[in-house]
């Protein structure tokens, strides 16, 4: 979805985002595009294998260059994480460590309580192909894992960043959607509601709708309940009167060129018989 405005404030902060050893400049820009859509805004990478800075990630990061610019580098993870109270290691395989294993919406509440408190909390991503080790998953406080398909459980790393930043980001905001439906017209009062009826069911009489006179009330009801349902607008009501003259005039030009095609050939007919006379 196209949703680009920098007339809008670029929203910053959030808990530190570390990429260990990420293989490809790609998933590195894809990453911090999620981070932006989310309102992260700090990146930690840890020794990439394509070395830094990387145009690669400058193409797929899709104009969130502000957090490449600011990115930090460090040889190991270790040195990542010393400025940090509480850290979250992302993997999906089970390690046989005594830590809390946490889904996406539960680490955001860890999150944000843990922040809200002062604290510095870092979220840590491992390798394409072969995750976080289980060395570097022993040096944070709790596990986050998703529940995903067991038999094929890899997430690209842009996309595991965008569900957990998602988490936070929703949690963080309350939830809070960037636009809402435009201000509705006035619902139709029942004297534009019972007009409307009268102009359907008058029309609905003279195109010989209701078959069995024993079955038209019913029907007269089901079809009112149909527009009852929906909660029609004043305008709504006025686009199908709209509507049901647009039919009705139709039928009335439909029956006044059959009419006219019947009559030419009578004329025809008439003209053919006379040349044949003389």
């Amino acid at each position: 979805m196209s949703g680009t405005d920098s007339t809008k404030p670029w929203l910053e902060g959030g808990p530190v985002v570390i990429l260990v050893e990420p293989q490809l400049g790609e998933n590195i820009g894809s990453a911090v595009r999620a981070m932006g859509n989310f309102g992260l805004s700090r990146l930690r990478l840890v020794n990439p294998r394509e070395g830094w800075p990387n145009p690669k990630a400058v193409t797929f990061a899709s104009g969130a260059d502000r957090i490449l610019d600011n990115a930090q580098v460090f040889p190991d993870l270790r040195a990542a994480l010393a400025d940090l109270n509480f850290v979250v290691a992302a993997t999906a395989r089970e390690r046989g460590m005594q830590k809390s294993v946490l889904g996406a919406g539960e680490v955001a509440r860890e999150v944000v309580g843990r922040m809200a408190g002062g604290e510095q909390v870092g979220l840590v991503f491992g390798r394409e192909r072969t995750g976080l080790y289980t060395e570097e998953v022993s040096l944070a406080d709790v596990i986050l894992t998703l529940p995903v398909n067991p038999a094929f459980a890899s997430l690209n790393l842009g996309m595991a960043v965008a569900v957990v930043a998602y988490e936070w980001f929703k949690l963080s905001s309350g939830g809070a959607l960037p636009f809402q439906p435009p201000d509705r017209y006035k619902i139709a009062d029942k004297a534009d509601l019972l007009a409307f009826f009268d102009h359907l069911e008058r029309e609905l009489d003279t195109a010989l709708f209701f078959r069995s006179p024993t079955k038209r009330p019913v029907t007269i009801r089901n079809i009112r309940n149909i527009f009852h349902r929906v909660g029609l607008t004043r305008q709504d009501v006025a686009t199908l009167h709209g509507i049901v003259a647009a039919l009705v005039e139709g039928r009335g030009l439909r029956e006044a060129r059959t009419a006219a095609r019947l009559e030419g050939r009578r004329e025809e007919g008439g003209a053919g018989e006379g040349e044949a006379d003389a």
